[in-house]
This record gives structure tokens, sequence and C-alpha cells, in this order.
């Protein structure tokens, strides 16, 4: 039997959504939670797509998400915008807010959109590919609950603190998409590996006891180490600063744990969106034939490179086991809260 599962777009996004309806999640959550892990199975890790989604159904489950939230939006600037998620997914929050967004750097030429109190954000290059269709550049960053270092057998400190850049190409090319942990890796393969029975390589993380590890289940007792030694650090705390500093969202150090217990994360997400320029200018044009020299040089251009390898057959494989387990929370089995 294959341990993948291939379900067609339209199967995928309903099993998605009854699934999130059935943990008690309003229809706007589900909505919402579900776009962006279409877009995350489709353009993104495999990791953050549906296997994913299953953390923000245990997490629906367990009460560590608001299901039923009412998220608050405020103009503290005139292109600064402010949302408060109330603990829930923070897909939701974004989607709310942005066409006040595209309204915001569509008149000034940069706006910010900030919140906080949310669950984690999921797959972070969705929400500036979401900009880049729109022609519009975006910078996001995100953190979580503390789980890296800043060098073997130091205290854990950061989350993984990711950040994503999206720069538009046009209507033809896909939007050239940067998404990276500051960890030398993302804490989901670390768990796939576990799942999986499979030793992770070299670097990517350290034991309970500080030292280097390549055995997944030691690494989840253990702590994710920075990409590049201290300069992966520092980029960590300059995605620290940029989402729970100019959020106000929990610093990674006092957010719980998003897989476990009942308490929300409240992490913080920054977007920054920036206009390329007047139309006349040509910059989004001059973009598009920078990545085609850069291309002809053998540069892989994320988000460009292997576009047509991207599953745009209407189908998608999910792993069986993580397809099984929406499956059977969609058919209302297993749907008692987690202790």
């Amino acid at each position: 039997m294959s341990d993948e599962v291939v379900v067609k777009m339209k199967d995928a996004e309903e099993l998605a959504i009854k699934a999130c309806l059935a943990c008690g999640a309003s229809a706007a959550s589900a909505r919402s939670l579900v776009d962006a892990t279409l877009s995350a199975a489709r353009y993104g890790p495999p990791t953050l797509g549906f296997p994913h989604l299953v953390d923000y159904l245990d997490g629906f489950r367990g009460g560590r998400i608001n299901c039923v939230p009412n998220p608050q939006l405020d103009l503290a600037f005139p292109a600064f915008l402010v949302s408060d998620a109330d603990r829930g997914v923070a897909q939701l929050g974004f989607d709310l807010a942005f066409p006040e967004l595209l309204a915001a750097v569509r008149n000034f030429g940069v706006a910010v959109f900030t919140q906080t109190n949310s669950y984690t954000t999921g797959e972070l290059g969705y929400y500036v590919r979401r900009l880049c269709n729109e022609g519009v550049i975006g910078i996001a960053a995100t953190n979580a609950n503390a789980m890296m270092v800043t060098h073997a057998g130091g205290p854990v400190v950061y989350s993984t603190n990711p950040m994503a850049f999206g720069f538009p190409l046009g209507t033809q090319t896909p939007p050239m998409i940067i998404d990276q942990a500051s960890s030398a890796t993302a804490f989901v393969n670390i768990v796939r590996a576990a799942e999986e029975g499979n030793p992770i390589p070299e670097g990517w993380a350290a034991d309970a006891e500080g030292n280097p590890t390549q055995d997944a289940e030691k690494a989840l007792t253990g702590a994710l180490l920075p990409f590049g030694g201290r300069k992966g650090a520092n980029v960590a705390l300059l995605v620290e600063m940029l989402s729970a500093g100019l959020s106000g969202g929990s610093w990674s150090l006092d957010t719980s744990d998003f897989r476990s217990g009942t308490v929300s994360p409240a992490v913080g997400l920054s977007v920054v969106a920036i206009m390329p320029g007047r139309e006349a200018d040509g910059r989004v044009d001059r973009a598009l034939r920078q990545t085609v020299r850069l291309r002809k040089n053998g540069v892989y251009i994320p988000g460009v490179t292997g576009a047509d390898l991207h599953q745009t057959s209407g189908k998608f494989s999910i792993p069986r086991s993580v397809h099984e387990k929406i499956a059977t929370i969609a058919s209302n089995q297993g749907l008692q809260p987690e202790v």
C-alpha cells in the first residue's frame, strides 16, 4: 500500500473544511485556514500543507485556538494596521485586514500589517504570495515558542523564526518567494522525520544534553540549531523584533507550546507591503529580466525555478497517516477534547 493518498483538489478542500467545522471552528476560520493550507500544499514545503493542518485541528480540539474568534483591526497610523487575532488562526485576521492593507500600500507606497494574539501562522510564504498576486512586494516575519538555541549547548531562546520575501514578476511568471527559517530547518521537518523513523542531517539539531544529533527522536526533546551559527542567530533576533517586538505579541521565551496544552501561543506576525514603484518605472519587468539572467547562470530562483513542477493537475498527494487522521476528524470521530 502506498504511503501517499492522491486526492483531487476539490475533495481535499471539502475534507479539510469539514474537519475544521467538526472541531468547532467557525466557517470564516475554516475558510481562511483551508485556503492557506491549499496554497501551502501547492507551493510551499509539503510538511506545511496538510500535515500542519493536523496541528491546527488538534489546536481547535485542545483549546489552543479560539474556534470562533472576533479579530479586531485598528489603524494606528494611516498606513500601519494593527490586528488582535483574538486567539484565532492568524490567517483569518490577515484576510479581514487584507483589503485595507492593499488600499494603504497603493495610496502610500508602503504599508505595515502587524498582528498579535494568534496561533502559529503556517506557511509564511502564503502572506507575501497574496501580496505578490496583487503586484505588491511583501516581507513577513513571525515567531512561536522557543525551540532553538544560538549555539549547541546553549539555552533555547528563539523559535524557528522564519522570514519570507516576495517580489512580483508579472502576470505570466510566478512571483519570487523566499521563505526560510532562521533555524537550520523547520520544526515540522524534525517531527516528520521522527514519525517516519528517519535520521536528520548533521547540523539541524542538538539533543537534550546539548550535543549535536542526527536522531530525530532525540532532537524532539532537544533543540534546533540556527543556520550559519551566529549569523543565523542574529537573523532570528531580527525576526523576533519584527514579529513579537513590533506586534506586541509574546516573545518566544514566553510563548506556550503550539502542540500541547490549552493556552494560545499568542504569537506575532508582521507583514510589510511595498509598491514596486510606479507602473511606468517598469520595476517588475526589470526584476523579471534579472531572474531570467540569473537562471541562465544556473541560479535557483525560489518560487520560479521548478514552478512547472507545482501541483497544477488539480490533485494533491497527502501522507496516508495524515489523510486518515483528517478523515477521521471530519467524520466526527475522535473529537473528545485533548487532556
